[in-house]
């Protein structure tokens, strides 16, 4: 797949078949529109996700942005959804004053040469957000393309946006957004040296420092699953600051069952399962202790109940 932040220019007997979006998260609505896409893309037709780098507003107005998905995680995910090219376009001052008439022009046509469109009901773009469905309709009957508006993917009685998994997320209910997005919601980072307290109180860990642009859920102990190199390891992980021992950066320190290998500076894709308990300061390493036996025999209790599944 081809990831880039510049909206390319295709040869002149190339067409494409695109779906214009956020797509924070790639969460199953996401996955409807570009399985459509995809079923719409005639022979030798690029599929294209077409989204915004918001990374220069950020800059301009000093705002961290917190994102289901880093850049990389939602390149790898789109990837494995079979899509051919996805565009980070930034959303620059230059593009957000971008009549809608003239996007459609410069980017879809002219430079994607669009043959087919897909987009959700509510999707809007251009100045004043005054571009709509039916506005590509009509730009689609002048410049010869075709627009699916696909409806929204419901869980019950809502409609399945990035927005809801945030608010989900936010309340540390984890089964839920993990059902929202139909994957198990991820970090990943290099596992570094922690203060190695763990060790001294018989319970070894893992530390990663995520992405500081990566949403998390509240700050707590976790059952999680990791991923380091080609093996997997169930576990439980703290998200957030250790009170006990006084942190001052948010991290994510994973107990991992059955694993005795020296990690250090390896990859780790941690994945979460199930929120199990807020994070507390204890009065000493002993209390501590004696929470992570609960919490580690809780955890193997779950795993060993999916396993079964």
């Amino acid at each position: 797949m081809i990831y880039t932040n510049e909206v390319p220019v295709l040869k002149a007997q190339e067409r494409s078949a695109v779906t214009l979006g956020k797509f924070d998260g790639l969460h199953r609505g996401h996955q409807k529109l570009i399985a459509c896409m995809k079923q719409k893309k005639k022979e030798n037709c690029t599929t294209v996700v077409f989204t915004f780098d918001i990374s220069p507003l950020v800059k301009l107005y000093h705002k961290p942005a917190k994102t289901l998905l880093t850049n990389e995680e939602r390149q790898e995910l789109a990837e494995n959804l079979g899509v051919d090219v996805l565009i980070a376009c930034p959303f620059t001052d230059a593009v957000m004053n971008m009549e809608a008439e003239e996007f459609v022009k410069e980017f879809l046509v002219k430079r994607l040469h669009v043959s087919d469109l897909v987009v959700g009901p509510d999707f809007r773009f251009g100045h004043e957000r005054k571009g709509n469905p039916e506005l590509l309709k009509q730009m689609g009957t002048q410049y010869d393309f075709t627009v699916e508006v696909v409806e929204k993917l419901t869980d019950g009685t809502r409609e399945i946006s990035s927005t809801y998994v945030r608010e989900e997320l936010e309340e540390g209910h984890i089964e839920k957004v993990n059902a929202l997005l139909g994957y198990q919601y991820f970090t990943r980072g290099e596992i570094v040296h922690g203060r190695q307290l763990g060790r001294t109180i018989g319970v070894p860990t893992a530390n990663l420092i995520p992405p500081v642009s990566k949403k998390f859920p509240p700050n707590g102990v976790y059952l999680t699953r990791s991923k380091i190199g080609e093996k997997e390891y169930d576990g439980i992980s703290n998200v957030g600051y250790k009170p006990t021992v006084k942190e001052n950066f948010l991290g994510v320190e994973t107990y991992l069952f059955n694993c005795n290998e020296d990690l250090y500076g390896q990859e780790a894709e941690v994945r979460f399962y199930h929120y199990l308990r807020p994070e507390r300061k204890f009065a000493s390493l002993l209390e501590l202790k004696g929470q992570l036996d609960i919490d580690v025999a809780k955890g193997k209790q779950f795993f060993a109940d999916l396993h079964e599944k």
